[in-house]
């Protein structure tokens, strides 16, 4: 049990950490263009990303597949550039842009779970690859944990500023969209310099 709240404590720490501001960065502009009553929608597409970086966080950490760190480190930012564009965009809520948005978390989730494994195999070090499924596992229902913890946050104060201020719903969205484009302009030309 020590084992398990360890790797579970790790994940919920790695995507909330504010020193890692790319994960949050992208989970907050995926999330700006919904409203809180459609949590259910939210759900589902925070469900899908996590099936996303799932995938690769564990094909990574048994060594199924291996990826240039660089680049993945490069393609993150470049997701949340485009989650923010996307949302700017976005004029209507007819169901095929609801379900672009879960196929585009899924394909973003599979580029952030490379960037997750990074730091998942330097924990690993030493142990072999039949003991790595439970620490796999817990680490991923962490950051599953953590990510919930994120947009229950977001939805929160959402709810409370819009609420108490009176801010119409597609402005939100544009200050939140705009701030995620700003941090992934700003990351992306750190990557490339």
């Amino acid at each position: 049990m020590d084992e398990f709240l360890f790797y579970l404590n790790q994940g919920i720490n790695h995507i909330t950490d504010l020193a890692g501001v790319d994960h949050m960065a992208f989970i907050i502009t995926l999330c700006a263009v919904y409203k809180v009553k459609q949590w259910k929608q939210i759900l589902i597409l925070i469900t899908a990303f996590t099936i996303g970086h799932s995938i690769t966080l564990a094909l990574s950490g048994l060594k199924i597949i291996s990826v240039n760190q660089q680049l993945v480190e490069t393609l993150i930012p470049i997701t949340i550039l485009l989650t923010a564009i996307y949302n700017i965009a976005k004029k209507s809520d007819n169901n095929k842009r609801i379900q672009l948005n879960y196929f585009l978390a899924l394909f973003f989730g599979f580029i952030h779970g490379m960037g997750f494994s990074n730091f998942f195999r330097s924990m690993m070090m030493g142990i072999d690859d039949e003991s790595i499924i439970f620490p796999l596992f817990s680490f991923n229902l962490g950051i599953e944990l953590g990510q919930l913890i994120i947009v229950g946050s977001f939805l929160l104060l959402n709810f409370i500023l819009i609420k108490s201020l009176a801010i119409k719903h597609r402005e939100w969205n544009l200050v939140i969209s705009g701030a995620g484009g700003g941090i992934a302009l700003t990351m992306i030309i750190e990557h490339l310099t």
